[in-house]
């Protein structure tokens, strides 16, 4: 696979001009999937403006100035993704969560410095695995192990401390609960969850919500009780 992408087939949700040069850096394989994450040169590069050419972005890179998530990141094709945190060294000192705005595309929020050190991870998998573990699978491809007697649950979130993954709190999708979404009509909105459907066929799982819509289970992200357990845009779900 070549690492280059026709600007013009480059996802919908990356927030950079359809129009320009022809090629377009192509995000590696990680723990987002390819449409939707974008590359971590591209954003320093083309929407945070950070460098002005590939070769400052390496530099930066090799330097050990850019961190995700807790982490020092060398790779400049690294996909960024939902919910992913990315820390600017001194002395640009800047913190960012990665978002979706009203149109679906993928912003950079930023955040203060405290901030950076948790993020929200919804749980998509779950299995149980060798002494009596369960093993989570969460939406940024990370696995975290828990008792097998815990109450984690499929679509439920996690507020997790970066780098370490130790898990903070608990974020359940049940009714009342506040939720940001993900995908569908009503992307990067919030809405308070009515009921959870379970659906007998092949049709994914619903999610009802009390603003008077629905979507599938997979854009449900629970954020929140009563405000979000991190900053959000203003002007979300108006």
């Amino acid at each position: 696979m070549t690492r280059r992408l026709k600007r013009m087939a480059a996802p919908r949700n990356w927030p950079v001009p359809r129009k320009g040069t022809k090629w377009i850096m192509r995000p590696n394989s990680g723990p987002h999937a390819q449409d939707e994450s974008i590359p971590l040169g591209l954003v320093l590069r083309d929407v945070l403006h950070i460098a002005s050419t590939s070769r400052e972005v390496s530099i930066l890179l090799r330097e050990g100035k850019v961190s995700v998530d807790g982490k020092p990141v060398k790779d400049v094709a690294r996909g960024l993704g939902l919910m992913d945190v990315l820390s600017l060294a001194p002395p640009l000192s800047k913190h960012y969560r990665v978002l979706k705005d009203r149109l679906g595309k993928l912003i950079l929020h930023s955040i203060p410095a405290e901030e950076a050190a948790v993020k929200l991870a919804r749980i998509r998998l779950k299995h149980s695995v060798r002494g009596g573990k369960v093993a989570l699978t969460l939406h940024d491809g990370r696995n975290i192990l828990v008792d097998s007697k815990s109450e984690y649950r499929t679509g439920d979130t996690l507020r997790i401390e970066l780098p370490s993954q130790k898990i903070i709190l608990r974020l359940p999708l049940a009714p009342d609960m506040l939720t940001y979404l993900s995908g569908g009509s009503h992307v990067g909105e919030l809405a308070h969850v009515e009921k959870v459907e379970i659906v007998s066929s092949s049709q994914p799982n619903r999610v009802h919500f009390k603003e008077g819509f629905s979507t599938i289970k997979e854009y449900a992200f629970v954020v929140g009780e009563v405000t979000p357990a991190v900053s959000m845009p203003e002007g979300l779900g108006k």
